[in-house]
């Protein structure tokens, strides 16, 4: 997995942290919701770049 795939995934990570952490604050489950995925295909990116990583060697 190149650095730059990590970074972009490590921010989306964030940013969706940041969502629902927001979301919980003003009661807006729909930013809350939206943060959560935003995690979600953080990690399955990462999942999916491990993976192509694994064949690889």
């Amino acid at each position: 997995m190149s650095a730059t795939d990590k970074a972009k995934n490590k921010a989306q990570d964030l940013g969706g942290k940041a969502k629902e952490a927001v979301g919980k604050v003003t009661g807006d489950k729909s930013t809350q919701n939206e943060g959560k995925n935003d995690q979600t295909k953080s990690n399955l990116k990462d999942a999916g770049e491990k993976v192509k990583d694994a064949f690889k060697k």
